[in-house]
């Protein structure tokens, strides 16, 4: 998807300067945004950070818990298990698999829930994003902004603009 949309706004580009000669004497105003530079600094990418931080803060301290419990009983049986009455041994053995399924259920699981309030925080962000972006490009008269490219000269960079924009609201 990601090369789609460079070759496309490569394209873009590349149609946009390579006008008919009666239009040669227009300018053309270009703008870039760096959308990882947008996902990390600007305010809402920030806020849905820390919304999803808070969110599942609970859930990892759990996974947490049960990790630890699994490395105090894991340490133990190596510790005791010479000692130990085998009945027991295999008890704590057949406990121990049992939480290290549990564990890992329960880290896929939050990796998934995670993952998809994720994209669901991130979406919304790219949203507000691109109505900022297009309201910069009405009220600054750009002929073309794009996002995703390998190169762009800081000249026409106008991250900064809309990160600042998206704090503003």
């Amino acid at each position: 998807m990601q090369k789609l949309s460079t070759r496309v706004a490569g394209v873009l580009l590349l149609a946009a300067l390579s006008v008919p000669a009666f239009a040669q004497g227009s300018e053309y105003k270009i703008g870039f945004i760096n959308s990882e530079r947008l996902f990390r600094e600007a305010a809402p990418a920030k806020r849905a950070q820390q919304k999803l931080e808070k969110e599942f803060a609970g859930r990892d301290a759990e996974i947490q818990k049960l990790s630890k419990q699994i490395r105090d009983l894991q340490s133990q049986l190596e510790k005791d298990s010479v000692t130990m009455p085998e009945a027991e041994r295999r008890n704590k053995e057949r406990d121990l698999a049992n939480m290290n399924r549990d564990l890992q259920r329960s880290q896929r699981e939050f990796r998934e829930d995670l993952n998809l309030r994720r994209n669901e925080e991130l979406s919304a962000v790219q949203e507000r994003a691109n109505k900022v972006i297009q309201q910069i490009a009405v009220d600054e008269k750009f002929d073309l902004i794009i996002q995703e490219v390998v190169y762009a000269s800081p000249r026409i960079d106008i991250t900064d603009r809309v990160i600042k924009a998206l704090a503003d609201r």
